[in-house]
């Protein structure tokens, strides 16, 4: 079986990279099924806290799906978790950040959307190209922008699939940073360390506020029960944070619940 990705364990993060640079990365549904398993195991690993998705060369972050797949009448199949094994992964509270080194188009722009945190080289390029090819962002790139910049802004993309540079799509939201092309990975990792220094249970509880809370009015949203809420207020880590800050040191986070 082909290999499309490789992962890389470093501490509490986790690199992935798509191997496909001769295809931009495109990923089909072998590829899909392959990060369907790996980001089952990140989602289920204790000692993971953290995860980065990039690609390999300076072409492409990911084109998407492989329309060659499409050309031969295979299509492409999803696992249930979506496209990347991320897109539809809405039980995974653990902060996913994407280095875009290159074009993110289709299926790729849908992923980034789908990140929590996005660097960007100044080559990248981002599209919702599907209705160039015959289909539409199926993959929860059209909810997802119109959620993270508006409606007027993100219809001007989606209804015509055209193509924005990495300056303008920071001036909509949809990514964090631009940086030069050899500092994205780098860039990334700092950004991954900057949250693993915060308890990993109280990360996840924030993520799953921000997400869970958002389609909620305000007093709803506040009252409502949150399963990372539960599991940070159990974590020894709430005593070790104010431990810590009394005794002026670091923290040793365990991320136990």
């Amino acid at each position: 079986m082909a290999a499309y990705h490789q992962a890389e364990r470093q501490g509490h993060l986790l690199v992935v990279t798509f191997t496909r640079p001769e295809a931009a990365n495109a990923l089909n549904t072998e590829a899909c099924e392959q990060l369907h398993r790996l980001f089952d195991e990140f989602s289920q690993d204790p000692s993971l806290w953290v995860a980065i998705v990039t690609g390999s060369g300076d072409r492409a972050f990911c084109a998407g799906m492989d329309l060659k797949d499409s050309a031969r009448g295979e299509g492409l199949r999803l696992p249930l978790s979506g496209f990347a094994g991320l897109t539809h992964r809405f039980d995974n509270f653990k902060p996913v950040i994407a280095a875009v080194n290159g074009a993110a188009y289709g299926g790729g722009m849908e992923l980034v959307l789908a990140c929590d945190l996005v660097v960007a080289s100044e080559q990248a390029r981002f599209a919702l190209s599907e209705p160039r090819v015959g289909v539409a962002a199926l993959a929860g790139g059209v909810h997802r922008l119109v959620r993270q910049i508006g409606h007027k802004a993100a219809m001007s993309m989606l209804l015509t699939g055209r193509t924005v540079g990495a300056d303008e799509a920071l001036r909509m939201g949809f990514i964090n940073e631009v940086v030069p092309p050899d500092e994205v990975l780098p860039r990334a990792r700092a950004l991954a360390d900057d949250v693993l220094a915060c308890a990993p249970l109280a990360v996840r509880a924030t993520k799953q506020l921000a997400l869970e809370g958002l389609d909620h009015p305000l007093s709803t949203a506040m009252a409502r029960q949150y399963t990372e809420v539960d599991a940070m207020l159990r974590s020894p880590d709430v005593r070790e944070g104010a431990r810590a800050f009394t005794e002026k040191r670091a923290p040793a986070w365990s991320g136990e619940g």
